[in-house]
């Protein structure tokens, strides 16, 4: 099966670019992105992916705006060219690799709408490779990089309009591919002998003069199985970022965190992130939280609208839910992100924390698979 881009010199096998290395039939090549204001006024977020084996490129938008989040979502059969990054009205355009991204969602029968631009503030950040077993079987090995950014544009919801100005709304882009647990459930087998366990810390985070990286895997008993930490230089615009990579980020040896729990959820109060140079400097970087995203939004955990679910050859949907009503030891609202205020000695500066956390995890106290903080 060919398409336009093996016109190109870009092949990583013998196979044509639409053909994926890999049989398994969670493969998947996935665009992120998230954007807020630096006052917790609001915060929305994007997420369109292809499932090759799935034959399935669905995608969402979501914002959370005065006390109630909006999702829309959407699904179609996969087209056969993998550049095209349209589901319905819902579109992603890259308009300089890299540099600049358009994110549309034409007027649609679900109310929610959007125009926005995102422009690069830094170059991309590659995070180590991310592979993790369970029972000898590898269940994920995915690639990703992060990049931070500005957005410019508006969101239309119910009737109302939010203006995304680029002078005080930043956010992340985040590319990933490879496998990664999709769709329904395989079924048949023996019963595993343990419980399902994910615990995740993601953080990037925007200063004046650069952005901040920070992440962890860990296992249930705190062991950590993957961590990426990164200082990031900002540029004022795009075209004075020096390329595809930077050779002035500054990729940290190790890093470690602090977290305090509210009671009665695995959600953060308040946490200390540790970044640790390698010439010995140690960055302690304190945040605390000023609006929550649920990541069911935009599909994460979404009992009706998961990834790479057949939902027929093209299916529109949205939802809505007051942020103060959800349950938040539910399974499906356990994948968050939180708007974060950050401050490392006379620094401050915004970005977001993310968290997911299912299982044991013994440094949180956690043993059940949902149970929440004292």
């Amino acid at each position: 099966m060919l398409s336009r881009f093996d016109d190109y010199p870009i092949h990583q096998t013998p196979e044509p670019i639409g053909h994926p290395a890999t049989s398994d039939r969670n493969v998947y090549d996935r665009y992120w992105l998230n954007g807020y204001a630096p006052d917790g006024e609001f915060y929305f977020g994007v997420g369109m992916a292809r499932y090759p084996h799935r034959r399935i490129l669905d995608g969402a938008f979501s914002v959370v705006h005065d006390g109630e989040q909006h999702a829309f979502h959407a699904s179609q059969r996969a087209p056969r060219e993998p550049g095209e990054t349209q589901v319905g009205p819902f579109r992603i355009e890259i308009l300089e690799p890299m540099r600049r991204l358009r994110v549309s969602l034409a007027p649609n029968e679900t109310g929610i709408e959007c125009e926005l631009l995102f422009t690069a503030r830094t170059a991309c950040v590659e995070e180590g490779r991310q592979t993790l077993r369970r029972d000898d079987r590898v269940i994920m090995d995915a690639t990703r990089f992060a990049q931070f950014g500005r957005w410019e544009g508006e969101i239309r919801h119910a009737g109302r309009r939010i203006a995304v100005d680029a002078e005080r709304v930043l956010g992340t882009k985040d590319r990933s591919w490879g496998l990664r647990p999709v769709g329904e459930p395989e079924t048949g087998g023996a019963p595993g002998g343990s419980l399902p366990q994910v615990f995740f810390l993601w953080a990037p985070i925007h200063w004046e003069d650069r952005c901040t990286h920070f992440g962890v895997f860990e296992e249930p008993d705190g062991r950590r199985w993957h961590q990426d930490g990164a200082i990031v230089p900002a540029y004022a615009s795009p075209d004075a970022i020096p390329g595809t990579e930077d050779p002035a980020i500054e990729v940290v040896p190790s890093v470690d965190y602090a977290l305090a729990y509210e009671p009665g959820t695995r959600r953060m109060r308040e946490a200390e992130l540790r970044l640790q140079r390698r010439g010995g400097e140690r960055l302690d970087i304190q945040i605390e939280p000023l609006l929550r995203f649920q990541m069911k939004g935009l599909g994460y955990l979404n009992p009706a609208y998961g990834h790479g679910t057949w939902r027929g050859e093209r299916a529109l949907a949205s939802e809505s839910w007051k942020t103060d009503a959800v349950d938040p030891l539910a399974l499906e609202n356990l994948h968050i992100q939180q708007v974060v205020r950050a401050r490392q000695g006379d620094r401050e500066g915004v970005g977001v924390l993310e968290q997911l956390c299912i299982g044991p995890h013994a440094p949180s106290g956690f043993r059940e698979l949902l149970d929440g903080a004292t």
